[in-house]
């Protein structure tokens, strides 16, 4: 399989927030609309996939505070954090402890692990800053047979604004793609869509007061269709592998 020769200057930017923040700006600030917004995906990833005795994956790590989030209370039995971003891989591996978990560098372009190694790949919040989205599908579906995926959702207008005009979204090369396009990757991949949906209604960095009265109608706005598509803050799959695993990295 070719696979793209860069990554690591794609995250860029992430190195930088750790170095400032011992974090990254979206974990590690504290806001209360940070706070909220990534609860919510927390729950969403939890309740996409029983984590429960399964060796899991988590593509993208960061600074690992979204592994343990969905450690704690999804119980693994084993959970291995990867990310191109070698401080926050640092820093991720500061928060294990005891617990059955590990966290190194690597592509996701190019996971360093036999097809099948894992029982759940989740990949939350990081397609979207890659160049090249689908090799990173693809490469989840050969290391697990289901994976998760939590992205931005493009059929928000307010996102693409942000994508536009706010500094942190072009400073980290933000971007979004459609559910339809995330489905046909994932086709193309080897995976077959089982469960998709519109989660989260809180944006990040917002206004305290903002952030409440969201929170208060994101149940009701989750629930009526079209408008959580219109509205909601991620778009969220699970998919299966539908065909033997490509070759990799063993």
């Amino acid at each position: 399989m070719t696979v793209p020769s860069r990554q690591h200057g794609e995250f860029a930017a992430f190195n930088r927030d750790v170095d400032r923040w011992d974090g990254y700006a979206y974990t590690s600030n504290g806001r209360l609309s940070s706070q909220l917004a990534n609860h919510r995906l927390t729950e969403a990833a939890l309740r996409a996939a029983d984590l429960t005795g399964k060796r899991v994956l988590d593509i993208g790590c960061g600074d690992g505070t979204y592994s343990l989030e969905v450690y704690e209370p999804g119980r693994p039995a084993f959970l291995h954090g990867v990310d191109a971003a070698a401080s926050a891989v640092e820093a991720a591996a500061q928060k294990t402890g005891s617990r059955h978990m590990q966290f190194s560098v690597a592509s996701a372009y190019e996971l360093p692990f036999a097809a099948d190694s894992f029982d759940i790949a989740q990949i939350r919040g990081v397609l979207h800053h890659l160049d090249h989205p689908d090799v990173a599908l693809r490469e989840a579906l050969r290391v697990a047979a289901q994976i998760v995926v939590i992205e931005p959702n493009d059929y928000n207008p307010m996102l693409k604004m942000l994508e536009k005009f706010s500094r942190y979204h072009i400073e980290h090369g933000e971007k979004s793609f459609t559910a339809g396009c995330l489905d046909e990757w994932t086709r193309r991949g080897g995976g077959m869509v089982a469960t998709r949906g519109w989660f989260g209604l809180v944006p990040f960095f917002c206004p305290d007061l903002m952030a409440r009265m969201l929170k208060r109608v994101e149940p009701l706005v989750e629930r009526v269709p079209l408008l959580c598509q219109a509205s909601c803050a991620v778009y969220v799959f699970t998919a299966h592998r539908t065909s033997p695993p490509c070759a990799g990295t063993a």
